[in-house]
């Protein structure tokens, strides 16, 4: 039986800023987790290796690791198989259930923000600045996904990280002309391959796609999401009154959160 994998990074971060995400995880699910690291980060090496994970170590500056994770997960993925396989950031999330226990629609899965993207500054900046006014204008209507949470199958998933790394080759972010002249990095820019994943999806360049709602999916986004509220046992639960699998960006409405987390935690 094909085994599921659920892939991150964590450049430059101590244990202790991932030990939620991986304590919540290890509770419900068992199966392959894959982090990559940095070349020094020693005490993260150690509580990984405690907790089952394969690692990737890397010498990518951590400003730059959220452009090149997706050829790390691509090279690492080439050559193997599993059945389903989950993309997502680290520090900022945590799970309430096993991620893959969800009977997914699509081939690929998307969670959505409940936000449009002409109306986010953010995310309108981000594909103004890579692909110009006129493609912003196009998909400016269209709900802002989240490009920190992915699920698909394993095929899918090997086709979105191509094209991933691909339009991050070749469609740069313009940056601001005092970071040009000087070779910084435009931190304007830097979570602009949601940009490059709104693109691609909202312009159909994969097919089998679903989206998934943040008022009603089984992933939750914290950060534009309408109604925060806990069920009895300190879970997220959506309009459903269903507890969200997963939970991203809780660390943007914390005062919200810390109440019922530190009782979720507890319970851990």
């Amino acid at each position: 039986m094909k085994k599921n994998l659920i892939m991150a990074a964590a450049i430059g971060y101590k244990f202790n800023q991932i030990e939620f995400f991986l304590t919540s995880l290890r509770k419900y699910y068992l199966e392959e987790i894959c982090f990559i690291i940095g070349q020094d980060d020693i005490d993260l090496e150690e509580g990984l290796k405690k907790n089952n994970c394969k690692i990737i170590k890397t010498n990518i500056l951590k400003k730059k690791i959220q452009f090149e994770r997706y050829k790390i997960f691509y090279d690492y993925i080439r050559d193997k198989t599993y059945n389903k396989i989950l993309i997502c950031d680290s520090r900022d999330i945590y799970f309430q259930e096993n991620p893959f226990n969800y009977n997914y629609e699509g081939e690929i899965n998307f969670f959505l923000e409940d936000y449009l993207i002409g109306n986010c500054p953010f995310n309108s900046n981000w594909i103004n600045k890579v692909y110009g006014s006129s493609e912003l204008k196009k998909i400016s209507n269209k709900t802002i996904l989240c490009s920190g949470t992915v699920l698909g199958n394993f095929k899918k998933i090997k086709e979105y990280l191509s094209l991933m790394v691909n339009h991050i080759n070749n469609f740069k972010y313009k940056k601001k002309l005092k970071y040009l002249l000087t070779f910084r990095v435009d931190p304007e820019g830097r979570g602009c391959d949601q940009g490059h994943a709104n693109f691609i999806i909202h312009n159909k360049l994969i097919n089998g796609v679903k989206f998934y709602t943040n008022s009603k999916g089984p992933f939750a986004t914290v950060f534009y999401l309408k109604k925060i509220k806990f069920d009895k046992k300190f879970r997220l639960i959506n309009e459903l009154d269903h507890p969200y699998l997963l939970v991203h960006q809780y660390d943007k409405r914390y005062n919200e959160f810390v109440e019922n987390l530190n009782q979720f935690k507890h319970k851990l």
